[in-house]
């Protein structure tokens, strides 16, 4: 008995290619950040950096902390001085970068059906962004925030995908055992990691990414369809 279904979002409840996203979010940034002084290039490097320190956080600090504080290594209390402006960012610029993403009514679907069994859905995606960016994706997604009894964001989580202790840490703070949980997301090496947790894995293939040529095929994988049908009779 599944007592809690974790999501990934880019890829898995949002269809996208990781690529052009990151190419239409960084042409957007660099747009907004150009004006208070931060030029193009040097701006993505930087970005670059602090995500690799938040992947790379030992639990010793907030993915919050980590960024910004690899940011200014870069910018000194500029950056940290700029955060607010980032984060009108999110609010604003960054719902232009939806046009980049896809839309699957199944995803909306398969939500629907399985907080309709009293299951609660955790949305599990990688937590290198504020919650306001985290927010507005679901949205592009067709879904509400309020549908999810918890969301992984870079201000309440102190580790990363694929470090099984990202999905220790929320697991643990909502009080449920691993081995009832099922995550269901689409990177080979990201979202299987949560096995490592003593999660069930369901690999959703429509925007697979397997950077690794994983052999996945032990491992529950498909469109959505199998899933709506356990989780929608």
């Amino acid at each position: 008995m599944v007592k809690a279904v974790c999501f990934d979002l880019d890829g898995t409840l949002l269809p996208m290619d990781q690529e052009v996203f990151t190419k239409a979010y960084f042409g957007a940034l660099a747009a907004k950040m150009a004006p208070h002084g931060y030029e193009p290039e040097a701006l993505i490097r930087a970005v670059w950096s602090g995500t690799k320190a938040m992947v790379q956080n030992d639990g010793t600090k907030t993915n919050e902390e980590a960024f910004w504080a690899d940011f200014a290594r870069f910018y000194g209390e500029k950056g940290r001085g700029d955060h607010a402006v980032f984060d009108a960012f999110y609010r604003n610029e960054f719902d232009g970068v939806r046009a980049s993403c896809g839309f699957d009514p199944q995803a909306t679907m398969l939500v629907a059906a399985i907080r309709a069994r009293g299951i609660p859905v955790i949305l599990a995606t990688n937590p290198i962004f504020p919650r306001v960016a985290q927010e507005a994706r679901l949205r592009w997604a067709g879904l509400d925030p309020e549908d999810f009894a918890y969301i992984t964001t870079y201000e309440n989580s102190h580790y990363s995908k694929p470090n099984p202790a990202y999905f220790t840490e929320f697991l643990q703070r909502l009080g449920l055992d691993a081995a009832d949980c099922l995550m269901v997301g689409n990177d080979a090496e990201e979202d299987l990691a949560a096995a490592k947790a003593g999660l069930s894995v369901y690999l959703l293939t429509d925007c697979l990414i397997n950077r690794k040529e994983t052999d996945f095929h032990a491992v529950p994988h498909g469109g959505f369809g199998p899933l709506l049908e356990a989780f929608g009779r």
